[in-house]
């Protein structure tokens, strides 16, 4: 053995081998930019589709001018004390909110046990009606459309209580019997 025959450049036992071709895949390269820009921008038109649909709602019952043919939100009825009972029908409601004061105008059918397990509800009875007592002014009767004709048996209650608990004005028409319509104003001032 020789000493060129040791030396690592002539008698290499792994020849060296071409450097590999890197084959480029431009398709899957755009794949992936492309899904990279379209799955977050598609979650932002979703998005903002949702955050449109919600803003609508809540503007158009918003701009509502009258009452509204659905049961107040569970959160409304805890707020304003005004627990309508489950089987009423049917039911409306409007609210209006200022400054100092917010009120929800609520109107609804029910049956003698509805409109006394609702007046107990609320920390009144039916003993407390006063028979063609009108508690809720016609100014604020009309925002509404409610009109109590002196014609009708009508009777009326009030709860007050100390702010920020609210306070109701309260009417009921026994225009049909064993089947009351309750109609209710109920003011929570700040």
């Amino acid at each position: 053995m020789t000493d060129t025959d040791l030396h690592p450049l002539h008698d290499d036992p792994h020849p060296a081998q071409p450097p590999r071709v890197k084959r480029r895949r431009p398709l899957l390269t755009a794949l992936i930019v492309f899904l990279l820009i379209a799955i977050p921008a598609g979650y932002i038109v979703i998005s903002a589709e949702q955050s449109r649909d919600s803003g609508e709602g809540k503007e158009a019952e918003a701009a509502a001018t009258g009452l509204t043919n659905a049961f107040p939100t569970k959160v409304q009825q805890r707020i304003y004390n005004v627990p309508v009972p489950i089987g009423s029908t049917p039911v409306y409601y409007y609210e209006t909110n200022a400054w100092q004061t917010s009120s929800l105008f609520v109107q609804f059918r029910t049956n003698d046990w509805g409109l006394e397990h609702y007046l107990n509800a609320i920390g009144t009875s039916t003993a407390a009606l006063k028979k063609q007592q009108q508690t809720i002014p016609p100014e604020q009767a009309s925002k509404v459309g409610w009109g109590f004709d002196d014609d009708l048996p009508w009777s009326g209650t009030t709860t007050t209580d100390r702010a920020p608990r609210p306070s109701q004005r309260i009417m009921v028409s026994y225009d049909e019997p064993g089947h009351p319509v309750v109609y209710t104003v109920s003011t929570v001032r700040f």
